[in-house]
């Protein structure tokens, strides 16, 4: 698959690349990226719930009122998950969400994510570039000119550029990786890939 080199403007460069049909051009594996995205996500829950049982509850153990003549249940101590200010039953309790995948299986989730971004034409490939300093209006302006500044869109360089990072941390709708850190949630959740010329190579790797 052939791509236009774009500068920072914007406009075509005349230069074109060809993405790597190991790379960009799988048939998508639809359940590799279930699991992918399913852990990621499941690596990110803290776990931290918590509630109180009915042995873990302080109050009085009396029984509330008589076993019959009522004409109502009958009922035990305070702490019953039945009344207010009572125990929970059965609650959620901290736990480790985590789980692993094979190796092989992430790498496949990833190579078909890339492979579905490559179909929809959401992959613009930039000229190298830098900037002199740090500044947001400068990945603003890049942004404009490519038409993706309403869209999320995440950047991908080889390694990882102070300068261009900078500029990009205090955008909401962009995120910057290296494309040893590129994951399949992070692909997915993108609108558009911007993927800078040198990188390509790296991407090699990743097949």
């Amino acid at each position: 698959m052939e791509v236009a080199v774009l500068n920072i403007s914007g406009k075509d460069t005349g230069k074109k690349v060809v993405l790597n049909d190991a790379v960009f051009g799988l048939e998508p594996n639809d359940h590799a990226i279930y699991l992918a995205v399913k852990q990621f996500m499941a690596n990110h829950r803290q776990g931290t719930h918590s509630s109180k049982e009915r042995s873990e509850l302080s109050g009085s153990t009396r029984k509330i009122k008589r076993q019959k003549g009522t004409g109502t249940a009958r009922a035990g101590d305070i702490k019953s998950p039945l009344f207010r200010g009572g125990a929970r039953a059965f609650g959620p309790h901290p736990r480790v969400y985590n789980f692993k995948l094979n190796k092989k299986l992430k790498s496949l989730a990833r190579l078909s994510a890339l492979s579905y971004k490559a179909k929809d034409e959401a992959i613009y490939v930039l000229e190298d570039f830098n900037f002199e300093t740090p500044k947001t209006k400068l990945m603003v302006e890049l942004l404009n000119n490519l038409k993706v500044s309403n869209e999320k869109t995440l950047l991908v360089l080889n390694d990882l550029n102070k300068n261009v990072y900078l500029s990009t941390r205090n955008l909401a709708g962009v995120k910057i990786v290296r494309v040893s850190d590129l994951n399949t949630y992070d692909i997915l959740d993108a609108k558009k890939m911007l993927i800078v010329e040198s990188s390509l190579g790296a991407f090699e790797q990743l097949a």
